[in-house]
């Protein structure tokens, strides 16, 4: 009996990983797809559309400025070759995992070591104001799929305030896409014009939000403004 119940416990973890190892490759080729039709809308964009726009974006991960999306970029090109990589050692793993007792002894290392895989495969970030919805990092929501945003200024006691000198006094932008609880889900906006432009497309698409900024913008009517 003893016996029997230890195999049946190595065949649950087997089939625990084996579902794991499903969905994290089917995650990885969605995440490619996403990629993909991003490429294709980010051509539509209304905001950014010029060098000067594109600067005035930075993504908070490594403060650097966001550039164009196609797929001649390094950063589509990591994902394009890091999603084969990732599933070719995630299938090795998983036939290392079937074949020998690994899983028994140590299934949350394992686990973290798949999931390291599958998280080491990521865009750059970036965020394209479309006619009707807009990316967000490699992926496009519609404007029924934003519940509002949260724009404030990074000033001296804000949390990301002295981690880089592109983010002091500029702009925090949250996005509440709803079922997104992932992070991160915010944008830094370099200046105060940049931002009032953004804001005005959001608002056009029935997107509203509140701001913590010392002035209002444009569209004062959709906000609600806090000192």
């Amino acid at each position: 009996m003893l016996i029997y119940g230890w195999r049946s416990y190595e065949v649950v973890l087997d089939f625990l990983f084996t579902v794991i190892f499903v969905l994290g490759v089917y995650y990885l080729i969605r995440y490619r797809l996403n990629l993909n039709k991003a490429v294709q809308l980010s051509k539509n964009a209304l905001y950014p559309s010029k060098e000067d726009e594109f600067n005035s974006i930075i993504l908070p991960v490594e403060w650097r400025e966001m550039e164009p999306l196609s797929k001649n970029t390094k950063s589509y090109q990591y994902v394009k070759w890091g999603t084969v990589v990732a599933i070719i050692l995630s299938t090795i793993l998983l036939w290392i995992v079937l074949v020998t007792d690994l899983l028994e002894y140590s299934f949350f290392s394992v686990a973290y070591i798949f999931f390291a895989i599958i998280n080491a495969v990521r865009h750059r970030g970036n965020l394209f104001i479309l006619p009707n919805g807009l990316i967000f990092n490699g992926r496009y929501y519609s404007s029924n799929q934003i519940k509002g945003y949260e724009a404030e200024k990074i000033i001296r006691w804000h949390e990301l305030y002295g981690l880089n000198s592109k983010g002091n006094n500029a702009y925090k932008l949250t996005l509440n896409i709803k079922n997104k609880r992932y992070t991160p889900n915010f944008i830094v906006i370099k200046d105060h014009d940049s931002l009032g432009q953004i804001l005005d497309l959001l608002n056009m698409q029935g997107i509203s939000g509140i701001t913590k900024v010392e002035q209002p913008f444009s569209s004062v009517g959709n906000l609600t403004n806090k000192s």
